[in-house]
């Protein structure tokens, strides 16, 4: 059962969920399958309905036979064709006290889309979730924020990052603010090094045309990367409000300072579909970052994305100072303490701690403390659509980033420096890293969750 901050369970309420772009691939693989699960876990009303939107024309039944529901859920999806007429469509279907419009839509059409919701009739009483990305750059994201502002407020905006919504790290605020025995050491210090993989083993695939007019920076670092290193490194929010939460991330972003940048690109990418011959995108990026605050002074963070590299894999890592030499330490020194937020595609937390080996000569070795979700809870992990979706329809803002956040995020990429030359590497190797032999060997801890 889900409860809420205080404790009890939110009040479930008669909503209708409006799906903009319901032919597409987004609303097939992931937001009708999360609906589906939330009404099976009573957490959406029956009474409650979900209402497709596109340019195709289909009737209410054809367009449910495009979905694998549960039994009985195939009743509350019925479909419009087009914007025009929506409304008045919604209110013959009854009174609704929630109603949620998810813009499953290319971003492009966000602004006209907007005004044609608000021209339709739409007020006060929607609430609207848009997908990333969110602008190309900071100038298109503040222009495409004011014009959105026009018809809607920032309360009604949720800009969603799925990333968020990952059991991994959601539990990261957990880890650190519940359990007294880390936010003591969570500071310069100790902590020696944050860094931050997000690695995946196929190339653009279909998505070469979107993908080649982002890269990996834009793709990965402005939304998914930057929000988990503010939940990792942000000071403890008075509440968990989320405008409180918000405070303190936007506090980290204001002194993210971006010091060095490597991008490289896997061989063959520009015979992917839908590359330019001439692109001068990356697939590859690592970066060096500093936070100019009192908590982080020193400690260097250092992000890595890619595709078609050695494997898939979504790791935040933290590295402690060595000891000095003390009492139990070899000459050499014992190896650091680490740890991992593995976020997918297993989640888990995995310390790395010095331990005695077992016999009658001190020998230490390392000693891994593995926390996995699949084997300390039972039942199927959920998935971060069912959790934004859900969130939506409480109008809860936690796990959805605000028009400030997004802002300051592309702020800190701007300007970074184009480079005429990419590093070149083979599918399935990661290149080899512009900052030496710093990386935690995140490798060593896959077998464990």
């Amino acid at each position: 059962m889900i409860f809420n901050k205080t404790g009890t369970v939110p009040e479930k309420e008669k909503s209708a969920i409006i799906i903009l772009g319901a032919s597409g691939d987004l609303a097939r693989r992931k937001l009708i399958p999360a609906l589906s699960v939330l009404r099976q876990q009573e957490l959406i009303r029956p009474d409650s309905v979900v209402i497709g939107e596109g340019r195709s024309e289909f009737t209410d039944e054809e367009f449910r036979t495009r979905f694998k529901s549960c039994k009985g859920f195939c009743k509350q999806l019925f479909y419009h064709q087009g914007i025009t007429g929506l409304k008045d469509f919604i209110a013959s279907k009854g009174e609704f006290k929630k109603i949620i419009i998810f813009l499953a839509l290319p971003p492009a059409s966000y602004e006209t889309t907007i005004e044609k919701l608000f021209n339709e009739g739409f007020r006060d009483e929607v609430n609207i979730v848009i997908e990333k990305p969110f602008g190309r750059d900071y100038n298109s994201a503040r222009k495409l924020n004011d014009s959105i502002h026009k018809y809607f407020s920032e309360k009604q905006i949720f800009r969603s990052d799925h990333y968020l919504a990952k059991e991994a790290v959601q539990n990261i605020l957990i880890f650190r603010f519940a359990n007294s025995i880390f936010e003591a050491s969570w500071n310069s210090n100790y902590i020696e090094s944050i860094q931050i993989n997000a690695f995946e083993s196929i190339g653009v695939e279909e998505r070469g045309g979107y993908f080649d007019h982002s890269g990996s920076i834009k793709d990965m670092v402005q939304n998914h990367l930057l929000q988990m290193l503010c939940l990792t490194t942000m000071d403890p929010p008075v509440s968990l409000d989320p405008e409180d939460i918000r405070s303190q991330k936007i506090n980290i972003l204001k002194a993210i300072e971006i010091e060095e940048v490597s991008r490289g690109r896997y061989s063959g990418y520009l015979d992917e579909k839908g590359v330019a011959p001439d692109s001068k995108t990356e697939t590859w990026a690592e970066l060096k970052l500093k936070i100019n605050n009192h908590r982080w002074a020193g400690t260097p963070v250092y992000i890595r994305t890619g595709k078609a590299l050695d494997r898939k894999g979504t790791e935040i890592g933290l590295r402690f100072r060595k000891r000095p030499h003390a009492l139990y330490n070899p000459p050499e020194g014992t190896a650091s303490n680490e740890i991992i937020f593995k976020v997918q595609p297993s989640e888990g937390i995995v310390l790395q701690l010095t331990g005695k080996n077992p016999g009658m000569d001190l020998q230490l070795s390392r000693t891994d403390m593995a926390f996995c979700y699949n084997d300390n809870f039972k039942g199927d992990i959920p998935e971060a659509y069912q959790k934004l979706l859900l969130d939506a329809l409480r109008g809860d803002k936690t796990l959805f980033v605000s028009a400030e956040e997004t802002e300051l995020a592309w702020k800190k990429l701007d300007g970074l420096p184009e480079t005429e030359t990419l590093v070149s590497y083979e599918r399935g190797k990661v290149p080899e890293s512009i900052f030496g032999n710093i990386w935690i060997n995140f490798e060593n801890y896959q077998g464990l969750c």
